[in-house]
């Protein structure tokens, strides 16, 4: 099966190719002999017959450093008739850009597999899908009010606040249990984002790392643990966290088999979740997941082929029904 791919990302100028799983996917497209085009989100067009298009390149990628792409002419490409998969790749935040984004690729669904399904895209941002698995999450506040946050606090100690939509441990805060410059954070909060914030206790467990598992059709593939840096307690990778083998907890598998057929219902092929301690669920990464490299490193797994697999398998499935 040659298919014909479309990536939806940000500037492939700037990625990290050790780290970036939009690169890997598109280094094991092309291994495959697919063909794939590169495209800004920005560069989509619904034009006045209904056809959904994008101004792409043709991308070839290669895992050398400084000179990891080359880029062809620009096309005009009509994703729906033009174009067999589009991944959605574009790395959050998850503003109404982004939702109308996937307002826009739902039209061609019916032509052209799009990873992961725009719907559900829309519907799971990462820190709202979650709440709908509250029996794993630590207790857990949605909330603009100050006051909520001291009753929240008076209940839990220390609580870490974070913008409900962002990404990348951007932006995360922890406050002690005596609530110093809560209120102050608090009005910075609300003077930024439009949204109520998320708020939770403040996990020792995090000191043991914050383990990425992902999914790819529902079924587990493979983890790694991220440990924060010295003078952190954000494991991140993006905010200099380290990362290390690891393997499952019976609490971790739990999780993983209670959500699984949803997400593969859901038409969510590739999705990341991330646990703290071994046992409690924090988020559910459906929008741009990462961390299939440093998996495989350690795992000595393809992550990517295995994505492929699934998206093939999807394809085919259409083709036979």
């Amino acid at each position: 099966m040659t298919l014909r791919v479309a990536v939806q990302m940000d500037p492939i100028e700037t990625i990290n190719i050790n780290g970036d799983s939009s690169f890997a996917l598109m280094l094991a497209a092309q291994a495959r002999g697919h063909r794939v085009w590169h495209y800004d989100v920005n560069a989509l067009t619904l034009d006045a017959e209904d056809r959904l298009t994008a101004v792409a390149h043709p991308v070839t990628v290669q895992r050398v450093a400084g000179d990891h792409f080359t880029k062809g002419a620009p096309v005009r490409l009509d994703l729906g008739r033009d174009i067999d998969v589009v991944l959605m790749r574009q790395d959050p935040p998850f503003h109404m850009g982004y939702i109308t984004a996937t307002h826009l690729l739902e039209r061609i669904e019916h032509e052209t597999l799009v990873v992961n399904n725009p719907r559900s895209v829309r519907n799971a941002p990462e820190k709202v899908m979650v709440l709908d698995y509250r029996r794993f999450m630590p207790p857990t506040l949605v909330t603009r009010s100050v006051d909520e946050v001291r009753a929240f606090q008076a209940q839990h100690g220390a609580v870490v606040v974070k913008p409900i939509h962002g990404n990348g441990g951007k932006a995360i805060f922890r406050v002690p249990a005596e609530g110093d410059n809560l209120s102050a954070l608090f009005e910075v909060f609300n003077q930024t984002w439009p949204e109520p914030h998320m708020v939770q206790p403040f996990l020792p467990e995090v000191a043991q790392g914050d383990k990425r598992i992902v999914l790819i059709d529902g079924e587990v593939t493979g983890a790694i643990n991220r440990k924060p840096g010295e003078g952190e307690f954000r494991s991140n990778l993006a905010v200099g966290g380290s990362a290390e083998a690891t393997e499952l907890t019976a609490r971790e598998q739990e999780i993983c088999a209670a959500m699984g057929p949803e997400l593969k219902r859901l038409g969510l092929i590739f999705v990341g979740i991330d646990v703290i301690g071994g046992q409690w669920l924090t988020e559910i990464n459906v929008t741009s997941p990462t961390g299939i490299q440093a998996i495989d490193r350690f795992n000595g797994t393809d992550t990517p082929a295995r994505i492929w697999d699934a998206i093939e398998a999807r394809l085919a499935a259409r083709q036979a029904g």
